[in-house]
């Protein structure tokens, strides 16, 4: 069995992982969450898409600036691999740094972390993108990772749809749905970031719940670079 098979064994079996059903907490914290949300006027949460919508493309207008690309033609997938969970493991530790420091101040800064997070979360997708040699100056590749992104801080039924169009992207490209993103990604978060509010003890619960975010977020991007780069080597 070569390298590329393993990879892509592997990718299959996280595939199949990712998209079981949802535990039975899961489910019942998903439809407190729906509940909350129909109450929220429309204009509340137009209001809250915008400024979400607005705060992630200055985020991916800044990290692709900030971001240059890595020369890793001449790597096997292998160590790509090594080099993207060395990258992941350093943003990590820049996110648990910052959700501790932010979590220690309550609410105001509690607040802060939100943007501050998003923006580590962006940066690290952009070099991971490099790292496996996707051109993130390109709109597309851009675009890319913002269904990494949902992909990973979605609910289930979101989530397959998300995976369905990553999985065609060369057929199924297309523009963000704000609304489900902000959407997604605040019921997603909203549980453990209410903890993160709490003065003193937000600043435990930010740091190892910003770790594992992007843990979360870094082993989604990895399994999903590695099914599309051998995709496309492989010709199918």
């Amino acid at each position: 069995m070569n390298e590329n098979q393993l990879y892509l064994d592997e990718a299959c079996r996280w595939k199949i992982k990712f998209l079981r059903k949802p535990s039975m907490a899961e489910r019942m914290s998903k439809g407190v969450q729906a509940k909350i949300n129909a109450r929220i006027p429309d204009k509340v949460h137009k209001a809250v898409t915008e400024s979400i919508k607005k705060m992630v493309e200055a985020t991916l207008l800044g990290s692709n600036l900030t971001t240059l690309q890595k020369e890793t033609g001449s790597l096997s997938l292998r160590e790509k691999d090594q080099l993207a969970q060395k990258t992941i493991a350093q943003y990590q530790k820049a996110a648990a740094v910052e959700g501790v420091g932010t979590g220690a101040g309550g609410v105001v800064l509690g607040l802060a972390d939100f943007p501050l997070l998003l923006g580590i979360k962006m940066k690290c997708l952009f070099e991971l993108a490099s790292i496996y040699g996707y051109d993130v100056k390109e709109k597309e590749e851009r675009m890319f990772l913002l269904y990494i992104f949902q992909l990973a801080f979605s609910g289930e039924a979101h989530r397959k749809e998300i995976f369905r169009i990553i999985e065609n992207w060369e057929a199924e490209k297309c523009d963000i749905d704000w609304q489900a993103f902000q959407q997604e990604y605040r019921d997603y978060l909203d549980l453990v970031k209410l903890f993160q509010l709490v003065p003193g003890f937000g600043a435990i619960i930010g740091g190892t719940a910003n770790y594992k975010l992007l843990g979360h977020l870094g082993e989604t991007a990895r399994h999903v670079f590695h099914l599309r780069y051998i995709k496309e080597t492989a010709g199918f």
